[in-house]
């Protein structure tokens, strides 16, 4: 590879400063809005590729073809000054300044009113790009204080520091979530916290590569961190912070936000490879609706596994099995009549012998550019060729797929599976809708962009509902289009521990609609105590799914140990009641770029105690969750952030000090929880009303959001209702949007809106 030590200052370019560099390397550094930067290099003049599908600013969309690399549109642009002084070039706008070192050759950031940059390249050979195979590399200097958090959803603890990741997804059913490495997303973003606050750093390249957070000791060049990419172009985002949650929500701004949810998505859903698999399927799946009802399990969803399109042991996209499924619209009839939707796995390899392959012989897959011949890849039942959705063609055979196979029986949506774009032939080529690139500078964009497709089908068929979309693999702005999780977990212990902190990353990292599959997906059987302590746990998360492939064959349920039936019962139950809030945190989320589920310093970034816990977390700004970790466990230790008032039990009202650890109960049927004093829960009654619980004998507050749950246009027809309670005890609400501007549209099955009954003071509860 070869060094870029040495730069001159060419001028500036609207917000550009220019910068020529060695070995035909142009570098341009700007500042798009009072706390986002970027720099971009461009080798001979040019891009490896010259467009992107992550950024989209102000919630705006790229097109199916990409966004320029050089487009700055959704951006302010704010007025800059620039200073040529002491061999350096320095840039500055709104509360940020980019100081441009010409020997040796730097890029060092800060926010107005700080002396000391927050990110400073390293001063010893900062930048490599190899002209032999495109690969490049970028250091910056390294704080031995700085914690690091993001990457997507990577293994192992929430602070990151001395780990090396690599960007790249693969399928690693089982995984050990303390180590394994790579995973299923591509998110090369991080977020720095250290003496300096935090910022957050994107690379917008789609390639192969690694992230080194301390991993690297090399005398030569003292502390350090790096990226470094197989091929691709070097292209970063700046986010200057100085917080945590300031780096996670403009990072979700800068990509597109998350998609608001229909409320039915956040009940308990249910799917296993061995129901749809078995022979009698169709026998099976109405069993399981029975048993729901016979143990009074609600269950919301219902999503086929990929067996109903399995023939002789292989499985083949849009096409049922008519002798597992001899009727598919009514077998979702009768889940529809047990109140469940239903969701439908679908997979982006069609087989060598799928009978609708001659349909896709002259474009819609991705090709070998060497020899023109389909690019084959290894898939579960064999040898595959993928759906180039950068391929009109491609992408109408599928939509239409969606639409004729799947939709028209009555299927709500589909769940994007195996679509991590495992292509390993080097000479792969995407269409890339006129203008082809090669495969490998952006894999995870296929899944990207098979995410947005599966929304615009849902959209165009029923224009009235919010789409739902469920995707395992993807690129940053795979948020845009819906819902992912950690993906095919252990059964496991240790997979509970760090399913935490694994979903905690996540949710720093732009992903706010997550879960984990509750019991586990590989392995042997859960136990009684672990299932009945998965689902404690995935119950405070958005996506709250079983999801198994047992080692015996079988299927894990709610019901498959009655001893631990009871507290599976109370934890579902629990959800539930709090369902109110959780939709109203999905809603903040997809406003304003908040995450539900987040650590404890997202909220307390000054509470020493809160900065290294990662074995609870937060839902919504005022729910506290501790759920049992260990087995035999029936307390547990928790640390309470400092909190004026401090926090109350959620089950008693107990009140516990802040700002120290305590040991509290945490029997099977019990999750510890606690409320942050001060706060209004928004809950539901056993009659189905809505009640505001108060927790706190002071001034309080809480807000609540209302709409019919799955109406597209749920901007206009909402509200967003404040609650107050000052401190004479007297109650105030506040509605602060306008109510139900419209009718609701006529929704097929059924809405079930809760029954609002704000009016009542009964309703204005104080808790226990």
């Amino acid at each position: 590879m070869k060094a870029l030590t040495s730069a001159r200052y060419l001028g500036q370019d609207g917000p550009w400063l220019r910068f020529a560099l060695d070995h035909g390397v142009e570098a341009r550094v700007a500042i798009l809005e009072d706390d986002i930067g970027r720099v971009v290099f461009r080798r001979d003049g040019g891009y490896r590729l010259d467009r992107g599908w992550s950024i989209a600013p102000h919630r705006s969309e790229p097109p199916f073809e990409g966004r320029a690399r050089d487009d700055v549109s959704g951006f302010a642009l704010p007025a800059a000054a620039v200073e040529e002084r002491d061999g350096a070039v320095t840039l500055s706008a709104g509360r940020l300044a980019a100081r441009v070192r010409l020997a040796p050759f730097g890029v060092d950031w800060t926010r107005a009113g700080e002396a000391a940059p927050f990110l400073a390249d390293r001063p010893t050979q900062a930048y490599f790009v190899s002209r032999r195979t495109g690969a490049l590399e970028h250091h910056v200097v390294r704080d031995k204080a700085d914690r690091h958090y993001g990457l997507g959803d990577k293994s192992g603890r929430l602070d990151k520091t001395g780990r090396r990741f690599r960007i790249d997804a693969v399928d690693p059913c089982g995984f050990d979530a303390e180590t394994s490495d790579p995973l299923y997303k591509m998110i090369p973003f991080y977020i720095v916290d250290g003496v300096a606050g935090a910022h957050g750093v994107f690379y917008d390249n789609l390639a192969v590569g690694e992230i080194d957070l301390g991993a690297t000791l090399d005398n030569y060049h003292g502390l350090f961190r790096s990226y470094r990419a197989h091929d691709g172009d070097l292209d970063y985002y700046v986010l200057a912070g100085p917080r945590v949650a300031d780096a996670t929500r403009r990072f979700s701004w800068l990509t597109g936000g998350q998609a608001f949810p229909p409320r039915w998505s956040l009940g308990f859903g249910m799917t296993s490879m061995a129901i749809a698999d078995a022979d009698d399927a169709d026998a099976q799946i109405a069993r399981f609706a029975d048993l729901c009802r016979e143990h009074a399990i609600p269950c919301e969803s219902f999503h086929f596994g990929s067996g109903y399109s399995m023939h002789g042991g292989r499985r083949y996209a849009f096409r049922w099995n008519r002798e597992k499924f001899p009727d598919p619209a009514a077998t979702i009839a009768r889940l529809n009549a047990a109140g469940m939707r239903t969701v439908a796995n679908l997979k982006p390899c069609l087989l060598d012998d799928h009978p609708r392959l001659g349909e896709l012989a002259g474009s819609g897959l991705v090709r070998d550019g060497a020899t023109g011949a389909l690019a084959v890849a290894q898939f579960w039942d064999g040898l595959g060729l993928h759906l180039d959705f950068t391929d009109p063609a491609g992408r109408d055979w599928w939509r239409a797929g969606i639409r004729d196979t799947l939709l028209s029986t009555g299927l709500d949506t589909v769940w994007n599976d195996n679509n991590e774009y495992e292509i390993w032939d080097e000479d792969a080529v995407c269409a890339g809708d006129g203008r082809p690139f090669p495969q490998r500078l952006a894999r995870a964009a296929q899944a990207l962009l098979m995410s947005k497709l599966s929304r615009a089908a849902q959209i165009e068929a029923r224009p009235a509902l919010r789409p739902y979309v469920v995707t395992r693999a993807g690129a940053a702005g795979l948020w845009r289009y819906g819902q992912t999780w950690s993906g095919d977990n252990a059964t496991a212990w240790k997979t509970l521990r760090f399913n935490l902190s694994q979903g905690l990353g996540m949710s720093l990292s732009g992903m706010f609609n997550i879960g984990h599959d509750a019991g586990g997906f590989h392995g042997p059987a859960p136990g009684p105590e672990l299932l009945a302590r998965f689902v404690e746990f995935c119950a405070f998360w958005p996506r709250f799914v079983m999801n198994s492939w047992n080692d015996d064959g079988g299927v894990t349920t709610p019901w498959m140990h009655p001893q631990v039936l009871a507290p599976i019962r109370a934890a579902m139950a629990l959800r539930a009641r709090l369902m109110p809030y959780i939709y109203t945190q999905m809603r903040r989320a997809a406003v304003d770029d908040t995450p539900p589920v987040r650590p404890l310093l997202f909220d307390f970034p000054d509470d020493a105690g809160a900065r290294d816990v990662d074995d609870c977390f937060l839902l919504g700004p005022d729910l506290l969750v501790a759920p049992a970790l260990e087995e035999g466990a029936t307390t547990r230790e928790v640390y309470l952030p400092a909190h004026p008032g401090g926090w109350r039990d959620l089950h008693d009202g107990a009140r516990f000090e802040s700002g120290h650890v305590h040991r509290v109960a945490g029997p099977l049927g019990r999750v510890p929880l606690f409320v942050r004093e001060g706060a209004i829960l928004p809950t539901l009654g056993a009659d189905g009303a809505i009640e505001l619980v108060v927790y706190g004998d002071g001034a309080a507050r809480g807000a609540l959001w209302l709409d019919d749950g799955q109406t597209a246009r749920w901007r206009e027809d909402g509200a967003l209702v404040e609650a107050r309670v000052e401190a004479s005890g007297a109650a105030r609400l506040t509605l602060l949007a306008g109510a139900h501007a419209a009718a609701p549209p006529a929704l097929p099955l059924r809405a079930n809106p809760p029954r609002v009954d704000l009016a009542a003071e009964a309703r204005l509860s104080p808790a226990r």
